[in-house]
């Protein structure tokens, strides 16, 4: 078995001084890498006039192109690989909700990398060899599942690979099984706590005592509520399949303030969401990632739309990223006002009466927006109840963000899900 201290490469036992000079070293060796075996990006560089060789610091890096979801989609499905296809051992891709899907490959030694990361994600979290892992994200194209899967194999635990749904199989399992860790999406993990009380068990007597969380942005209320109700450690887990997968950042047990870079294989930005330009370490934008060992799809400059901002390291050297925000794509405009739905959450989150599922629904009244703020109900509630939740959430949104809502509390589990987690927008204006 690999012995847990392999984990801590090179990368993370060096000094900042030692982990700057790393990262141009392979920074410059990823965009040769990108330059010479990606027709994508030789025209890119060229179409920009620079070349791998123009990178002699990393304040460099910023004269180089973005990468943007959309390139990915129009060189589907193999057009960013930088290796022939006899040496892909692994195929994953988004869901293509919204055209065609981006299709990322791995190599053996990706893989191995992948692997990696995610078991010393977990040791950040405080798991340890000889733990049960509890693996709740789904399986399949999508990544976190069997990203989650390897890496605590990796760091030498149990693996109990539950995937999605079969909420109360998922239950009885934990009950079963006594798994230490379990890693899935924070909303899901409150569908597990409804079914825990509708069950009749005490959520916080069960064998968890860490819960890893990731795929979609939750707030500080979301963590505390979790905690408390399941009495384990919340920690935060950030990836995305076009960079790897889970794995790119993590949050330390011992801090949880905010997530580490692995920034000896991930290099991060942070731009102006609006003119691309760099932003100082502390300022809020949009979060940029580079790929610095990758083999089959090393990315450059790959515009996440996540928006957050780097801090320096604590717990480890690397720096830190805050909890994401929310989404520039995700920002919606209502009246001249911005809107993210990490803003509704909280005000959910606070409310009696109805559960932390809910959606934001765009339409169009004449010539004006309007939204629909859609949030289930909890089994018990009253009607009573609901009607009162419902003006409670409609005039702390009003007070709070400074715009008038229609909201609507539906039923228990009936908001459209995928892959354990909720659409939260909705957008009907242009149907």
């Amino acid at each position: 078995m690999t012995d847990v201290t392999d984990l801590r490469d090179a990368g993370e036992r060096l000094d900042l001084e030692g982990l700057r000079a790393l990262q141009l070293e392979r920074l410059r060796a990823s965009l040769r890498h990108a330059y010479d075996n990606v027709p994508f990006y030789r025209e890119s560089f060229d179409k920009a006039g620079v070349r791998p060789e123009d990178c002699r610091s990393l304040a460099d890096l910023a004269r180089f192109p973005f990468t943007a979801k959309a390139d990915l989609r129009a060189n589907y499905p193999y057009g960013m690989f930088a290796v022939p296809q006899d040496r892909i051992r692994r195929l994953h891709a988004s869901s293509g909700t919204t055209g065609r899907p981006t299709v990322v490959g791995y190599t053996d030694g990706d893989l191995s990398l992948w692997a990696d990361m995610v078991a010393r994600s977990i040791r950040a979290a405080g798991g340890r060899p000889g733990d049960k892992v509890h693996v709740a994200y789904g399986y399949g194209l999508f990544t976190g599942g069997l990203g989650a899967h390897y890496g605590a194999e990796r760091l030498g635990c149990t693996v109990i690979p539950a995937s999605g749904g079969m909420t109360a199989r998922q239950v009885q399992l934990i009950q079963d099984l006594k798994p230490e860790i379990i890693m899935v999406t924070p909303s899901y993990m409150l569908t597990l706590l409804d079914e825990f009380e509708r069950q009749g068990v005490d959520p916080r007597g069960t064998s968890l005592r860490v819960g890893i969380f990731g795929a979609e942005p939750w707030t500080e209320q979301m963590r505390r509520e979790i905690e408390e109700r399941f009495a384990i450690d919340a920690v935060d887990i950030y990836g995305l399949s076009e960079v790897i997968g889970p794995g790119v950042a993590q949050e330390c047990v011992e801090t949880k303030d905010g997530l580490h870079v692995w920034e000896d294989h991930f290099f991060p930005e942070i731009v102006d969401p609006v003119t691309g330009e760099p932003l100082p370490d502390g300022e809020e934008g949009e979060l940029v990632f580079t790929s610095l060992t990758k083999e089959a799809m090393p990315i450059i400059r790959y515009r996440t739309r996540d928006l957050t901002r780097l801090l320096p390291g604590t717990a480890r050297v690397f720096r830190r990223m805050e909890k994401i925000t929310g989404r520039s794509d995700d920002m919606v405009i209502l009246r001249g006002v911005n809107l993210f739905p990490t803003q509704v959450e909280e005000i959910v989150l606070r409310t009696p009466g109805v559960a932390p599922h809910f959606q934001l629904r765009l339409s169009r009244e004449g010539r004006m927006d309007a939204l629909t703020v859609r949030a289930e109900a909890r089994p018990d509630a009253s009607p009573e109840v609901r009607d009162a939740a419902a003006r409670s959430i409609a005039a702390a949104v009003k007070d709070g963000i400074g715009v008038s809502v229609t909201v609507e509390i539906v039923e228990p589990e009936s908001l459209e899900r995928s892959v354990g987690k909720i659409r939260r927008i909705v957008d009907l204006r242009s149907k």
